[in-house]
């Protein structure tokens, strides 16, 4: 029997709303330790200046870390629908349509 599904249909749905913990974790989390870090350095004499340095890194190093794992799986999300869409061509002798 053929199936005449895309290869990728039998994929879940991506989700349209990530939810508002993560959005935290992503964006508001990293603003706030920069944030933080930039009041630290504007109320301080030079050794504030270095540690409010220290602490806006840290803030975008957060971000940074949140960007390269989004990254990283949208990587995976691409080899697989190429492997799924490898597998259709050997079933089928065509690549699939999308």
């Amino acid at each position: 029997m053929v199936d005449s599904r895309p290869a990728d249909s039998s994929r879940k749905p991506k989700r349209k709303r990530s939810g508002w913990l993560l959005d935290m974790v992503r964006y508001v989390l990293p603003a706030l330790v920069v944030v933080g870090g930039l009041v630290v350095m504007s109320f301080g004499d030079e050794n504030h200046l270095e540690g409010g340095a220290g602490i806006v890194s840290a803030g975008l190093a957060i971000f940074f870390v949140n960007w390269l794992f989004r990254a990283g799986v949208s990587g995976d999300r691409e080899r697989e629908a190429e492997e799924a869409a490898r597998d259709y061509f050997e079933r089928h002798g065509r690549w699939p349509n999308g």
